[in-house]
């Protein structure tokens, strides 16, 4: 998994569309394609990197279900089946609808397509309304994926009352909606449902209105602690959700360096005084269970607060210096010392030589804070955030820059860890 291709996931959006006549539109279907040929397990996992686009999941999942799967060995085979369950299951159901009629019209007739299908319009639990809005193509579907001979027996069977004692049975398909397949629609004010039904980033519940202490349990903690709050009893609270945050976490056993921007913009003014600060704060706490080195560096600061100017490009210099595998810079982007110098050093760096990936973290107030004068280097990968629930996700961007075996093995291990919590979710249960 390269860090061009996660960019790729979460940058282009253009939608998979299947025209009347000609074939399926899909615009970086050679990429797909040799993504998966290099390695169809990583490949399927990377489709729950956060901040992969729900058209970029559609493709993945259409990759997946045009391809065969004959070769691959029974933990291959059972990652990818795993895969399409959530995707086809988490993303909204047109979208998943509309995958499907690309397969057929790729006239692609494999048993996990089968599968698949069966799932979206038998066991997702907006499948009656999408068959009552939609139900042409959902029989085109449902025909294609048993053969149109089996399909209808079936709905026959069920009709008089009779067992199905093939096909569905044999996939362990609940046959309870194939009569709406075949049951005319009478009223033509019928909506398809478009949200889709799964978290597939995890990132939890947020609140409509923010303020500095409804960011996360470990930021409040900390927003509190910053100022000035009893220390012994808060940081024992803080330590207990560090705990909870990065429990399930792999260990990265690896050379990790963080530029800390400590400058006086990170405290922040009024109602969002340390707010920023404490997601930062909360972020290297993170680092520092999951790294098994963690190189911290400095900038700004006045003792223990923040204070004075912002001199991001000689904290990269430093860190760079320190032999990190990756260097990740944590500040809110307000450069003031030298406006511009980070990212005439970010430019330099590959040019003496120096090819250590650096990325930046931007440390917002909400999700809807101007960022316009706040990009001191705008050519470096960037990534926002600003709850507590945002800190995993991050953690694993900063790691997808990384190239080497370690990297490979902790992004592997925290990909099929975020593919548990998904079918957890997907079936009913908690994160």
């Amino acid at each position: 998994m390269t860090a061009e291709f996660v960019s790729h996931l979460q940058q282009h959006g253009a939608p998979v569309r299947v025209p009347r006549a000609g074939d399926v539109v899909w615009d970086d279907e050679a990429l797909h394609a040799e993504r998966y040929r290099a390695d169809p397990q990583r490949y399927a996992l990377t489709a729950l990197v956060p901040g992969a686009l729900a058209a970029q999941r559609c493709r993945v999942l259409l990759q997946l279900l045009v391809s065969s799967w004959a070769g691959h060995d029974d933990e291959t085979r059972a990652t990818l089946s795993r895969v399409c369950r959530v995707l086809a299951l988490g993303l909204a159901p047109t979208d998943v609808l509309t995958v499907l009629l690309a397969v057929r019209r790729r006239r692609a007739n494999h048993r996990h397509v089968t599968r698949t299908a069966l799932a979206v319009l038998l066991e997702h639990p907006d499948a009656a309304e999408l068959i009552r809005a939609r139900r042409g193509i959902a029989v085109d579907c449902f025909e294609h994926a048993l053969g149109k001979r089996t399909a209808r027996a079936c709905a026959r069977q069920l009709a008089e009352g009779r067992p199905v004692r093939h096909a569905l049975a044999r996939f362990g398909a609940a046959p309870g909606r194939v009569p709406l397949l075949y049951t005319p629609v009478t009223t033509t004010a019928v909506t398809a449902p478009a949200a889709a039904t799964g978290d597939l980033d995890m990132a939890g519940e947020r609140p409509d209105v923010v303020t500095a202490t409804n960011r996360g349990d470990l930021a409040a903690t900390l927003v509190h602690l910053f100022r000035g709050g009893p220390g012994s009893e808060l940081d024992v609270a803080a330590g207990r959700y560090l705990d909870a945050a990065t429990a399930a976490l792999p260990r990265y056993h690896g050379r990790v360096a963080l530029v800390v921007d400590d400058s006086a913009s990170m405290r922040g003014y009024g109602d969002r005084e340390w707010a920023v600060a404490s997601q930062v704060d909360a972020f290297r706490r993170v680092l520092e269970r999951v790294c098994e080195t963690l190189v911290v560096v400095r900038v700004g600061g006045a003792g223990d607060r923040p204070g004075g100017a912002t001199d991001l490009a000689t904290g990269v210099l430093d860190a760079v210096g320190a032999g990190a595998d990756v260097v990740a810079v944590a500040s809110d982007g307000y450069e003031n010392v030298y406006p511009g110098d980070l990212a005439r050093v970010a430019e330099t760096l590959p040019r003496v030589g120096v090819h250590t990936p650096v990325v930046f973290c931007q440390a917002t107030f909400g999700h809807a804070d101007d960022l316009t004068l706040r990009r001191p280097a705008p050519r470096l990968p960037q990534r926002s955030f600003w709850h507590s629930d945002d800190l995993a996700a991050l953690v694993l961007w900063v790691l997808s820059h990384v190239e080497g075996a370690e990297a490979e093995r902790w992004l592997g291990a925290e990909l099929r860890r975020r593919l548990i919590l998904a079918e957890r979710v997907l079936e009913g249960g908690s994160r």
